[in-house]
């Protein structure tokens, strides 16, 4: 049979981990491995394999030689072959059962959907665990295929695949605990439900970017559908506040990621973060940073306080809970924390007294300027002193010419003692 025109698996794999481009080196994923090859092999010693092949963008269309394969891959553990042209299942087949120990395998970009995933094929994919077809445009008919013949599949991409509806097996999968489906145009909920009905044991589930309209379904209809999901990703979807308290219904749930929701845009971004831990009492993360404590209680209160003066019927029932935890809540203090500008202090110049007010953006220079009238003395011959009505030490000499007044502290009430250098 004649091979697919273009280049082959074995003789990218040859090219870039020949010891001339791949020399040995050592890490994780990295340890080298020198198999033995076949009886007259022409790559007999050639090759440097780590267990973690990186093969993306090689314009690979077929696999090659199968005995190359199993003779050289017999240890490998990870494959990528994203972005390649592999059109051909039966060629990935070649492949990846020459490839034993394979449990990671990425044919993302791939145009793969121009053939038909038979299930003989897809019986060679059995030992893979996590599978990555984002951007292969795979039908959901080859989605059933593998999952058939995948017993132990655990983590699946269908990203970028223009899925805008999704169909059941006949058959649920109870392996998979993680599924990336972003990207995609699933936008009503009667499609996101038949995921649950399909994966059962889902942990977690990133449908970001799919402009999801809204969470249609009952409590506790919600609770079977995703019993054990523990962490969702909703980017860029949601309509409502209603849409967000639905999450409460997943009996597990602990991590959500809420970004680019268009319900929340009015509102600035510490609002957007508090109103959303206060309606979510379980989730211990948010968009990627854990809930504190502290945050949590600081949350609720704010939470009260920003419905306190909405009428009831437009109360969300969270508030009340809060209520009922908290007590009613005083708003709180407006506390301006703005520096003072000036202050009114006691001038004291021999027995004179003169109550008079001072800007203290102004230097210490410029004070005996302002005091160089009240108390005849020239600027040069003056002597000022600081006196803090609270303070438990004495008056401070007020030395340094260019010294800013409010650097000293100064208030209303406290006093300024002037003395002549010539007394």
């Amino acid at each position: 049979m004649d091979q697919p025109s273009g280049r082959s698996f074995m003789q990218v794999l040859c090219e870039k981990y020949s010891p001339e481009n791949f020399p040995y080196r050592r890490g994780p994923g990295m340890g080298v491995h020198v198999p033995a090859t076949p009886q007259g092999s022409p790559m007999k010693d050639r090759l440097n394999l780590p267990s973690v092949l990186v093969l993306n963008s090689c314009g690979i269309t077929c696999a090659g030689d199968e005995k190359e394969i199993a003779a050289f891959c017999a240890h490998v553990s990870e494959l990528d072959l994203s972005d390649n042209k592999l059109e051909d299942w039966h060629e990935v087949s070649k492949i990846v059962s020459n490839v034993p120990q394979l449990e990671f395998l990425n044919l993302s970009s791939n145009p793969l959907n121009l053939s038909v995933l038979e299930r003989t094929c897809a019986g060679s994919f059995s030992g893979v665990r996590k599978l990555v077809l984002n951007n292969s445009k795979a039908s959901w008919e080859t989605v059933h295929t593998i999952l058939q013949e995948l017993p132990d599949l655990e983590e699946l991409f269908l990203c970028l695949n223009d899925y805008e509806t999704v169909s059941c097996p006949s058959i649920c999968c109870h392996s998979l605990k993680l599924l990336h489906i972003t990207d995609n145009n699933l936008q009503d909920w009667t499609e996101i439900r038949k995921l649950g009905v399909m994966f059962p044991s889902l942990d977690t589930l990133v449908l970001a970017n799919n402009h999801l309209n809204a969470i249609e379904e009952p409590d506790d209809s919600l609770a079977r559908l995703f019993p054990n999901l523990r962490s969702i990703s909703l980017h860029k979807s949601g309509e409502s506040w209603e849409d967000i308290d639905k999450l409460n219904s997943f009996p597990k749930l602990e991590e959500v990621r809420l970004l680019g929701i268009p319900l929340l845009q009015p509102y600035t971004t510490e609002e957007r973060r508090k109103l959303v831990i206060a309606r979510l009492p379980s989730v211990s993360k948010l968009n990627g940073s854990v809930v504190t404590d502290g945050e949590r209680e600081d949350s609720e209160r704010f939470f009260i306080r920003y419905y306190v003066d909405v009428p009831q019927e437009e109360v969300p029932f969270r508030y009340h809970e809060l209520i009922t935890k908290y007590g009613k809540l005083e708003p709180l203090a407006e506390v301006d924390l703005r520096p003072q500008s000036s202050a009114k202090v006691e001038v004291h110049f021999n027995d004179q007294v003169e109550e008079m007010s001072i800007r203290l953006d102004q230097t210490v220079a410029e004070l005996k300027k302002q005091l160089k009238t009240l108390v005849q003395l020239p600027t040069s011959n003056m002597l000022l002193y600081y006196f803090d009505h609270e303070a438990p030490f004495g008056p401070e000499e007020m030395k340094y010419s260019s010294r800013a007044l409010h650097s000293f502290g100064i208030r209303d009430g406290d006093k300024i003692y002037v003395e002549s250098k010539t007394k």
